[in-house]
């Protein structure tokens, strides 16, 4: 369906020096594949789109949509938008038409469709999204993920053969993401055929028939979810997949900022769409640090999750210990079983430096 050959693209800066955002990537595209990109950023996932799309023009190389070559000098671009939709992280909606005007205004404009039946299509696609019920409400009135939605019927109302996606959660509160999450799954078992950019490895995971990963402007590897994420080939990607975020604190004294404490737990969770823990790890570090591990200074916390394996653990070491102070005579025994009830498990393991005791939420 889309076929790329040798593509390239070098950004001249304003002191003459270059950047290739693109170095000869050459991929092919099946009807109704969902097509996951990954990578870190800056790898190049957005350019790669963006020139799909031709908003980037390439330095060098072609894209074949169909047959056609639709890099060719004098190609018509806007035939090519209207097969080729394209949604992108900041929405842009037209803040000057309510819902049911940013979906109707492309296939009247641009495919001469008459108002009654853009209006009746565009609310087809709008309950398809959800968002049946808001076509009279200003984009300024939407929430996150309502305008994402929107921007996804949008692009649905133009009967594209494919759909681009530029990082389409990156915008959104935490707790908005779940309900794009869920359209595109929708459109992938319907299958659409989807190019989808993104750094939350789990959604790619679940969503791609293909994923790629991308570093440094290049295709470094590209195949079936489950190979790029449990049995990648290359070292690159391998530390890509089974990336570990944490967060670190050391309690030196008994009078620490408990509540700067959990200021940090609050914007990792959030930061990384783990929510649903926050109460249970503040309560947990709480009485770990407050009352069972009291007597032991300095005590280091940290707060680790895994988005592949969505796995999250509270770790609290002590530097110099050799046996598990959860053994100890004067422990708190009333607060150990209610971190106990709390947690998932509890895992006491010495370490080079110390001793580790681990709870998994």
């Amino acid at each position: 369906m889309i076929s790329i050959r040798h593509l390239c693209i070098t950004f001249v800066n304003p002191d003459g020096s270059s950047f290739d955002a693109l170095k000869d990537v050459s991929c092919e595209i099946r009807k109704g594949e969902v097509v996951g990109i990954i990578g870190p950023s800056g790898c190049g996932k957005s350019s790669l789109l963006r020139t799909i799309n031709l908003m980037t023009p390439p330095t060098s190389g072609k894209i074949l949509f169909e047959g056609e070559n639709i890099t060719a000098k004098g190609y018509p671009i806007n035939r090519l938008r209207q097969r080729m939709g394209m949604v992108f992280q900041t929405f842009n909606l037209f803040e000057h038409l309510n819902v049911l005007g940013n979906v109707t205004l492309g296939p009247m404009k641009l495919k001469g469709v008459s108002q009654a039946e853009a209006e009746r299509e565009a609310m087809q696609y709008l309950h398809q999204v959800g968002m049946d019920d808001m076509s009279t409400v200003m984009p300024a009135d939407l929430s996150g993920g309502q305008k994402q939605r929107v921007a996804i019927a949008r692009c649905l109302a133009m009967h594209p053969d494919v759909m681009l996606f530029d990082e389409p959660l990156s915008a959104l509160d935490p707790s908005m993401v779940g309900e794009v999450q869920s359209v595109i799954r929708q459109l992938a078992q319907e299958g659409m055929t989807m190019l989808i950019a993104t750094h939350r490895l789990k959604f790619a995971r679940d969503v791609s028939s293909r994923v790629i990963f991308m570093n440094e402007g290049r295709i470094h590897e590209d195949g079936t979810p489950q190979q790029i994420f449990e049995n990648p080939t290359r070292s690159t990607t391998k530390a890509f997949v089974q990336q570990i975020y944490k967060l670190w604190f050391t309690i030196e004294e008994d009078d620490f900022d408990i509540v700067g404490m959990h200021s940090k737990i609050l914007q990792f969770c959030n930061k990384y769409n783990i929510t649903d823990v926050i109460e249970t790890a503040q309560q947990i570090i709480n009485m770990m640090v407050l009352l069972v591990l009291a007597d032991y200074r300095p005590l280091t916390v940290r707060l680790s999750y895994i988005e592949q394996l969505e796995r999250v653990t509270l770790d609290f070491m002590i530097k110099g210990l050799s046996t598990s102070p959860l053994q100890d005579e004067g422990v708190d025994l009333s607060s150990l079983a209610i971190i106990r009830e709390l947690g998932k498990k509890i895992v006491e393991e010495p370490t080079k430096l110390g001793f580790r005791v681990k709870v998994l939420l």
